[in-house]
């Protein structure tokens, strides 16, 4: 009976909840529920941490340079739409770059952004094969606890951010990572190409830094709201979720740049596994917001 009741007051608090989502994300693929999405989840911290290393332990690992030039170079071309799309939506057609609030009308400007969101949103289940492609060539050394966390932290989150605030100042970050992506993904195709265009990537030691460089600007972007004397933003969580996180990697890199080309030294254990993802060929960096 106690189990019921439980369960009973668990529906209605969601319900009461959920009246408050943007009816026009309600019927867009995954955004009925969290449920699904977390199934996802689920299986894919599953699958990479524990069935797919033991599925892979007597096999040999799979030659996949093919899909990973098709993947790594599709990417690409994602986030370079979704860069373009970000803009045309808000970033460059109107937003101040600092109290942007989250458009609910049914313009066509306000209805591109909510498209774009949603699509930011499921491009990070597509980047969740950057790790199976790590199972399936036995790559399980560069399946960290970071790697996997931000696979499963970034669609998770921007679920509720598609669902209640798709627009305004919360978007920043992404357009940012977008233009990151064009970059990174760009290095892994031209890596997975093979020795022959090694000649071309003399600018992988520029990657952290432009990590850098956009974690810096997450956070700069997100703070100056604690700054501005009046900010009606209407979903100010998300402020908080966005910093905590855009700071959390900030550190992270800096502490990474600070023993890898400031004092020289090797790396400490727990910053050794951001260094073999940097150094793979189809590795993730670990993106901000991602």
């Amino acid at each position: 009976m106690e189990f019921n009741q439980l369960t009973s007051t668990a529906v209605q608090l969601y319900d009461e909840w959920i009246k408050d989502a943007d009816p026009r994300t309600e019927d867009l693929v995954l955004m009925s529920s969290p449920l699904p999405q977390t199934i996802i989840i689920s299986a894919y911290i599953f699958f990479v941490t524990s069935l797919g290393p033991r599925l892979m332990e007597n096999r040999k690992p799979f030659e996949l340079k093919r899909v990973l030039v098709v993947y790594n170079f599709s990417v690409v071309a994602l986030s370079l739409y979704m860069c373009y799309e970000f803009v045309m939506s808000g970033w460059g057609t109107g937003y101040s770059f600092q109290c942007d609030l989250v458009d609910y009308s049914h313009t066509p400007q306000a209805m591109r952004m909510v498209q774009v969101c949603w699509l930011y949103y499921f491009s990070k289940f597509i980047e969740m094969l950057d790790t199976v492609f790590f199972v399936l060539r036995k790559k399980n050394n560069q399946i960290s606890f970071l790697h996997v966390y931000h696979h499963s932290i970034m669609p998770f989150t921007w679920w509720f951010g598609v669902r209640f605030a798709p627009g305004g100042l919360g978007t920043f970050h992404a357009l940012l990572n977008c233009i990151v992506h064009v970059i990174m993904y760009t290095y892994y195709g031209l890596s997975a190409l093979g020795p022959a265009y090694q000649k071309y990537l003399w600018w992988k030691k520029h990657l952290t830094s432009i990590q850098l460089i956009q974690f810096v600007m997450v956070t700069t972007h997100i703070g100056q709201y604690f700054f501005l004397k009046d900010c009606p933003y209407q979903y100010p969580v998300f402020i908080y979720i966005i910093g905590l996180y855009g700071l959390s990697f900030l550190i992270l890199f800096l502490n990474f740049w600070y023993h890898a080309y400031t004092k020289g030294k090797r790396l400490p254990k727990g910053l050794q596994s951001v260094t073999k993802v940097q150094n793979n060929n189809n590795g993730v960096h670990f993106k901000k917001q991602d």
